[in-house]
């Protein structure tokens, strides 16, 4: 599968609609995931630079989350089932990195000397980290690709 499954409507090829996340709602997604990916990646670039020694473990993890951020972002403006399963993965990993960051850093402070973009469950930006990619996955499970093959029914 290249990506880009089409279905036929009256003997013509059309590319399913449902194999796109870059539409209605889902701009808005988007535009805010390449808002945190900007983010992201100029606070781990800044942490990285000016302050690495203080607290690797913290800005590894805001660069990792940088780079969870851009797949999320270019994957869920691109069509088709691989996309959308590149998108799912980032998403997923996203979720995943938020409660289990934001958890260690509500429990255990000293692990987490500086705070990170997932830290005590995205507080620093209000939140919209924990957020996020429960309206992603919410989003993604809408607009799955079909599993037709190109066939109707």
């Amino acid at each position: 599968m290249t990506g880009t499954e089409t279905e036929a409507v009256n003997g013509q090829p059309q590319k399913s609609t449902r194999d796109t996340r870059n539409t209605g709602p889902g701009r808005l997604l988007i535009a805010v995931y390449a808002v945190f990916a900007l983010s992201a990646t100029a606070r781990a670039g800044y942490q990285i630079a000016t302050k690495f020694a203080e607290a690797p473990l913290a800005h590894v993890l805001s660069a990792f989350a940088a780079v969870v951020y851009i797949v999320a972002t270019v994957s869920l403006a691109k069509p088709g089932r691989t996309w959308f399963k590149v998108s799912l993965a980032a998403v997923l990993v996203e979720l995943i990195g938020v409660l289990v960051v934001g958890a260690v850093s509500l429990f255990d402070p000293v692990a987490f000397p500086h705070d990170t973009v997932w830290s005590l469950f995205g507080r620093g930006y209000g939140f919209v980290p924990l957020v996020l990619p429960i309206l992603g996955l919410l989003w993604l499970n809408r607009r799955r690709p079909s599993r037709t093959n190109g066939h109707s029914g």
